[in-house]
């Protein structure tokens, strides 16, 4: 018979990685959730303006945003220029957990630059980018080893998910599982957490203000309504994988052009802003900027046009592809918000309940945090939504394929046994390609489908000689 080996001293060394963590991240969250403070009170003065203005403004303001922008990256990282990626995901999964401190401030005025002019983006991006920057320079400053900087990065992407959206829980575990596919590493789960509310706590201190959404769901849940929300996170996955594709397209046409052409990098949002502009004669100006009055109304009940996701997808799209600095997950909010709108009435559900599933099940799929959108819901929608959210998430992380926002995000397991990919590569990198013993038991399945059909044709029973 084993015996149970126990050593005295592992409980107070759990106890001090408990403490460990109180302090660190409540601090990082802390700090976090004030700089993101700041950013989104400057953001709530400048963005939004553009929503009623006319073409001809919209054909001023745009390039000159998309001018200012460019020349911000550009000159912007000469300034602290450093051999280190300016990405999270890229400093946990690459770098130990350093990432370029000087440069903090750039992402944050270029997204404050994009938002303003009218470009299509989130407001996401550059708190979590803010966030992840504070971590890496206390954890440089504390002298902290390659494990405890990972993890302290990974609690101010955690915190400046919070303190954007108002959910703490799903603010954290977001942090942490968008850093690879398929694997959650648990050891960041509670600094994630700590840092995810103390930033949500301190921003609603500041007087950030979150919305609150009062969305009814029926409690008595059938097998007939799952299946109807899983519909949903099907057509929010396909609508999810549209956005990535344009996106990526985009981005590799202005690659091509300015390597084509050998053009300066500042001038690609200028053709960007010149080309959002062009769009705008046949799209509404409601899907500029954040688009949130959009999202509200579809989650009001106010029914969404069919084609709306695509206009999003598309401004969006175009804004980030040329060179337009801004987040990624406040699109997918507007896509799966107004997707899941316009689907419902056609399965049953009411448009407001529709949207509430699509805008937690895109992005579950495009930026593959099935987890994270699930609590999501719960936080923003209440406890009675979880029913109806989680198979549409999982359904559309898994229709999205292996797919994703983030280029940096690491495969760590495919998402079908009928799948083979290389683990712990990049999205963007990795090829991913059906199975051999997939496609031997559809080879398989072929040939004896032959021999049943040559059978039949010759009256001979099935199978028989």
């Amino acid at each position: 018979m084993r015996k149970l080996r126990f050593h005295p001293t592992e409980p107070l060394v759990m106890l001090a990685t408990i403490v460990q963590w109180l302090v660190l991240a409540t601090a990082v969250g802390a700090l976090v959730g004030t700089a993101c403070s700041l950013f989104l009170g400057l953001l709530f003065l400048s963005e939004g303006r553009l929503y009623g203005a006319p073409l001809w403004l919209l054909a001023l303001v745009l390039p000159l945003g998309g001018l200012a922008n460019g020349l911000l990256l550009h000159y912007g990282y000469r300034i602290g220029a450093s051999n280190l990626k300016d990405e999270p995901i890229a400093a946990v999964n690459e770098q130990a957990g350093r990432m370029p401190f000087k440069t903090l401030w750039v992402k944050p005025v270029a997204a404050l630059v994009t938002l303003g002019c009218g470009g299509s983006a989130g407001k996401e991006g550059p708190c979590s980018h803010v966030g992840a920057g504070i971590a890496a320079g206390v954890g440089q400053a504390l002298r902290l080893n390659g494990e405890l900087r990972k993890r302290l990065v990974a609690c101010g992407v955690s915190a400046g998910f919070a303190s954007v959206f108002g959910t703490p829980i799903a603010g954290a575990i977001y942090g942490v599982e968008m850093l690879a596919i398929g694997r959650i590493r648990h050891d960041f789960l509670f600094p994630g957490i700590v840092a995810g509310v103390t930033a949500f706590v301190v921003s609603r201190w500041w007087g950030v203000p979150y919305p609150e959404f009062e969305i009814s769901f029926d409690a008595r849940f059938t097998q007939v309504l799952f299946l109807k929300t899983v519909l949903v996170g099907v057509l929010c996955g396909l609508a999810a994988l549209c956005f990535v594709e344009l996106r990526n397209g985009v981005r590799a046409v202005f690659t091509h052009l300015q390597q084509r052409l050998a053009l300066w990098p500042p001038l690609l949002p200028v053709i960007g802003g010149v080309l959002l502009v062009l769009l705008l004669v046949w799209v509404p100006t409601d899907y500029l900027g954040l688009s949130l009055p959009m999202m509200d109304r579809a989650l009001q009940g106010e029914s969404m046009p069919a084609l709306g996701f695509l206009w999003k997808a598309l401004l969006v799209a175009v804004t980030l592809g040329s060179g337009f600095y801004g987040g990624i997950v406040t699109p997918q909010f507007v896509i799966g918000a107004v997707t899941g709108s316009a689907c419902a009435p056609l399965l049953g559900l009411e448009p407001a309940q529709g949207a509430a599933v699509g805008l937690v099940a895109v992005v579950a799929a495009a930026s593959n945090t099935p987890i994270a959108a699930v609590l999501m819901g719960v936080e923003l929608f209440g406890a009675g939504s979880i029913w109806y959210v989680s198979g549409a998430c999982v359904a559309a992380f898994l229709m999205i394929g292996h797919r994703s926002v983030y280029p940096a995000q690491h495969l760590a397991y495919a998402k079908s046994a009928w799948i083979v990919a290389r683990p712990d590569l990049p999205v963007g990198q990795e090829k991913v390609q059906l199975s051999y013993g997939m496609l031997r038991w559809w080879g398989d399945n072929l040939r004896r489908f032959r021999r049943w059909h040559e059978a039949r044709k010759q009256g001979r029973p099935p199978g028989g000689g």
